[in-house]
């Protein structure tokens, strides 16, 4: 078979996307999608270090502002959301041996998430709207700064994710709870009891102790499905209340002064987004190492009642650390930012070291491992947390802050690590392991490019988070252009590794089509032919 021939029907023509269930499509559709925002992402990043090197004449200053706004939520909700969507539909149904509640409601999620990323990307391309810390707390807001209609649109993006999100999250608990057609009722309130932690709860209290009747991967994405909840209820509201700003601005009234304390706001938002960024992330990415340990090795998790535990601690931890993120605000109380945002927010390590520690001693149980790709990324992801979590602590340093806050630290060390390669290296483990699962067994194209994948992913995403700490530690502020030439070393070598990221993504892509086929992502678009009833996926 040529290459032509391979790039259009795939590693020997062996997948078929007629013959594929509507879980297995869905879950497919999910990933695509979240890896084609994912390439947005990689895309823009490099324009953005390139252009904080040199500013080129292609791109002006406002549209790499918009760049520099839409950049993070296009990661989060296009790309991020929308693989742990996939996947998640797919696993809960599958752990559980029950259909899914609404396959219907899954692909109102798929289409919610995707017209709403791009809505809000677009807002930002065509208007160049890009508020920045504006979009955080806008009360009171100069509209006058940016585009009114741009932000508009900027809004209604967002929204539109955040009710597709709101319909994973009601598919995900009706799907745990729910008796599907002709099968003995289901213990309802005894699952969700299960899934939440308090059954666990309870047995430290009682004689007799209950079983847990959810599986902990289920139950890890039961907890960070609560966050998810929390985080787009307020997001939500947050998004109605700069719309009511914005539409009385298009109708030229102006409503600066308001009853809105600036304060209240900034920790009302902070807690609902921070829900992501340390609640939601920390508990997938726990229990996705917790699965994808027990299905590499194929034993028992370690320590299987402490990981409950911890999951549960997480969750009530998550509820309660937004203050880190307002240290360097003076008119923050001090309580707030010594309990909040100092202690509690040192507590992550605590439960971010065990899921370290649980998952490590999971896979040294079963050595002699083979070094295939799901457990290669899964090693990096687990390093990716191990740099990204410590770097996060020192920020939440009342001392450390003042020196950190608002520098190239905060997006480098801690979150382009985090997310990059701690989270992006997991959900690419769970990926790599699930292609044959969702494609009915196609091998993989390439062992070699799955190689170069990862070594350019890893060290692509380690350096580049280096060289932005190392700018931020000399003073280098975030969401800021130099044009004196102060950070070009550090910005040149990020911007290598930077370069290192878009070749990993370009190989891992090429894999995959290779394996697959163009037809067959094409395929994985077209309705399913077989019976919707049969929602439950394949086991073989």
């Amino acid at each position: 078979m040529t290459l032509i021939q391979t790039f259009l029907r795939g590693e020997k023509g062996l997948f078929k996307a007629e013959s594929l269930t509507p879980m297995q499509k869905l879950a497919l559709r999910f990933v695509v999608v979240g890896l084609i925002y994912y390439g947005f992402v990689v895309f823009e990043g490099v324009i953005m270090r390139i252009y904080e090197i040199q500013p080129f004449s292609y791109v002006t200053h406002e549209q790499f502002f918009a760049i520099l706004t839409a950049h993070p939520l296009v990661g989060i909700f296009g790309s991020t959301y929308a693989i742990v969507f996939g996947a998640f539909l797919f696993l809960v149904p599958f752990l559980m041996k029950k259909p899914l509640w609404s396959i219907k409601l899954a692909n109102w999620t798929l289409w919610l998430t995707t017209i709403g990323t791009l809505t809000f990307w677009l807002a930002g391309f065509v208007s160049h709207y890009s508020p920045l810390y504006t979009l955080y707390w806008p009360l009171p807001a100069d509209f006058t700064q940016f585009s009114v209609l741009g932000g508009t649109f900027f809004i209604l993006g967002v929204a539109l994710v955040m009710v597709g999100t709101l319909f994973f999250v009601l598919n995900i608990f009706k799907t745990i709870t729910y008796t599907p057609e002709g099968w003995e009722k289901q213990p309802g309130c005894a699952l969700i009891k299960s899934a939440l932690g308090l059954t666990g709860l309870s047995n430290l209290f009682t004689r007799k102790k209950q079983e847990h009747l959810v599986s902990l991967p289920v139950a890890a994405v039961a907890r960070g499905t609560v966050d998810m909840a929390f985080n787009a209820i307020i997001i939500t509201f947050t998004g109605v209340l700069i719309l009511i700003y914005m539409v009385a601005a298009l109708f030229g009234e102006n409503l600066q002064h308001s009853l809105i304390d600036a304060l209240l706001y900034k920790n009302w938002f902070w807690w609902g987004l921070d829900l992501i960024a340390d609640g939601l992330v920390l508990i997938f990415v726990a229990g996705t190492w917790y699965l994808l340990a027990t299905l590499i090795t194929g034993k028992k998790l370690f320590m299987e009642n402490i990981a409950r535990a911890a999951l549960f601690v997480e969750m009530v931890v998550s509820w309660t650390v937004w203050s880190h993120h307002l240290m360097s605000d003076q008119a923050q109380p001090g309580i707030l930012k010594i309990l909040s945002g100092e202690m509690v927010t040192a507590f992550e390590l605590i439960t971010q070291g065990l899921a370290f520690f649980i998952t490590l001693a999971t896979l040294w149980s079963a050595r002699p491992l083979k070094m295939t790709p799901p457990l290669k990324f899964l090693l990096g992801g687990l390093l990716g947390f191990a740099l990204a979590v410590p770097a996060g602590i020192m920020q939440a340093d009342l001392g450390l802050n003042r020196i950190l806050h608002n520098t190239q630290w905060v997006v480098g060390p801690h979150v382009h690590v985090a997310v990059l390669v701690g989270l992006s290296m997991t959900l690419y483990s769970a990926i790599y392991f699930l292609l044959p699962i969702l494609t009915n067994g196609a091998k993989l194209y390439s062992e070699k490019l799955a190689n170069i994948h990862f070594w350019a992913h890893l060290i692509g995403g380690i350096g580049m988070g280096a060289f932005m700490g190392m700018a931020g530690l000399h003073g280098m502020l975030r969401r800021t252009l130099y044009f004196n030439g102060e950070f070009n070393t550090y910005m040149i070598l990020a911007g290598l590794c930077g370069a290192l990221l878009l070749l990993a993504f370009l190989v891992f892509f090429i894999n995959i089509v290779m394996t697959v086929g163009l037809n067959g992502v094409i395929g994985i678009f077209s309705p399913a032919k077989i019976k919707t009833k049969d929602l439950l996926p394949k086991t073989e």
